[in-house]
């Protein structure tokens, strides 16, 4: 039996050969929001206890944060323009975690208008700061902690050191200022649950300083979360919230999920638009026989023997635009190279730098879920009928934040 295509490429294999985009070369992603509600159905399920609050900052096209918001999720958001973003899609404030630790004096006060009163801190000067600009904010320590599992460090930059949380809310109570717990992030991409456990144990030690005056009721696990292995953190995460903050403790729980959420609903379609053949000896192969390199300018596939080690630049004159080197077929000007899984911390990261234009994005999702979610904020672009897969609702959305 074939396998089923992802219904990314599934859609990407109709969309290629249509009159509209015949002769385009720029590239295009495809987003699932159906993957979206489904991750938000296995997060309800696996961490009951744990709201979620989608970190803004990992993909912010409006269609995103439209379906979350429908879904009843938070947003984590790290500045200004973020909070104004989520707010116009209808979001309340008391949605909204402004968790950053360094925040500009102007996003604060912006924060205080719009009463967006959660926000994140690690250090003095931010107190000062949110004394001048928030007084009545609520406040969440964040602390550094263990970030040796995850693949992207974070605690060096963020978070207070365990040796310094008594002075700091301390100096918080001589500010009059209302801590309300704690919050801590345990790097991207982290691939054991036992960094949570850790963590969270931490995180019960500051809430055990609580004689310092504060009324400690909120815990924030952070992200971390990658597109798979929600099972596996989750228990971890289940059983240190049993142990150190049982559901009659009062304590409440979030999170800031991001890349869980949005990676693998998008696939992205890249052209090939030139490319240069180039002589050069293998890297890792012996024998004194020459091997084709090919450098292929991208801006998706079919892949046949033989493979070569090739090189996949990006469309800028930026030497520094290159993306990697892998072995692949030989490709031609004017195919295409699908690549799956990049929801995450792209779209917000694309540049028209030389001008290129950013990649077009359209969506797709089944009638059921935009009814569901009373999706109608989205104009419907076109319907299509994939055998044997349910009716999908496309969308052509240019809005590439």
């Amino acid at each position: 039996m074939k396998p089923q295509l992802p219904w990314g490429r599934l859609y990407i294999t109709k969309l290629i050969p249509n009159n509209y985009l015949q002769g385009s070369e720029v590239p295009f992603y495809v987003g699932n929001l159906d993957s979206v509600f489904e991750k938000h159905q296995k997060w309800q399920t696996l961490l009951p206890r744990v709201t979620p609050f989608y970190a803004v900052k990992c993909n912010n096209n409006l269609a995103v944060l439209r379906t979350l918001s429908a879904l009843g999720t938070g947003f984590d958001c790290a500045s200004k323009r973020e909070i104004e973003m989520v707010m116009s899609i209808g979001v309340t404030p008391d949605k909204i975690i402004y968790a950053h630790t360094t925040k500009p004096q102007s996003h604060i006060r912006y924060a205080c208008t719009q009463g967006v009163d959660m926000m994140t801190f690690d250090n003095e000067e931010e107190l000062l700061k949110i004394t001048r600009g928030h007084p009545n904010a609520k406040l969440l320590l964040r602390i550094a902690v263990d970030d040796s599992k995850s693949q992207v460090k974070l605690s060096t930059k963020f978070g207070a050191t365990l040796g310094t949380v008594g002075s700091l809310l301390k100096r918080a109570h001589e500010l009059d200022l209302d801590v309300k717990g704690v919050s801590f992030h345990v790097g991207s991409l982290c691939t054991d649950g036992v960094a949570y456990r850790w963590a969270i144990e931490e995180a019960h030690h500051v809430f055990e300083q609580r004689l310092i005056g504060f009324h400690l009721d909120l815990l924030d696990i952070g992200g971390g979360f990658s597109g798979h292995g929600l099972e596996m953190m989750s228990k971890a995460i289940n059983e240190a919230l049993d142990e150190f903050f049982p559901a009659d403790s009062g304590v409440r729980v979030i999170a800031e999920p991001g890349r869980y959420f949005v990676d693998s609903a998008f696939t992205l379609a890249l052209n090939v638009f030139a490319r240069k053949k180039v002589w050069s000896l293998p890297i890792s192969q012996k024998g004194s026989s020459k091997e084709l390199l090919l450098s292929c300018v991208w801006s998706c596939g079919l892949y046949t023997e033989p493979r070569y080690q090739s090189v996949i630049w990006g469309p800028t004159c930026d030497s520094a635009d290159r993306i990697m080197d892998v072995w692949m077929p030989e490709l031609n000007i004017g195919d295409w190279i699908l690549v799956d899984n990049v929801g995450a911390y792209t779209i917000p990261m694309s540049t028209d730098f030389n001008g290129f234009e950013k990649p077009t994005i359209y969506l797709v999702v089944t009638p059921q879920i935009w009814k569901m979610l009373n999706l109608k904020f989205i104009c419907l672009f076109e319907r299509l009928k994939f055998s044997p897969t349910p009716e999908i609702i496309t969308i052509k959305n240019n809005i590439s934040q």
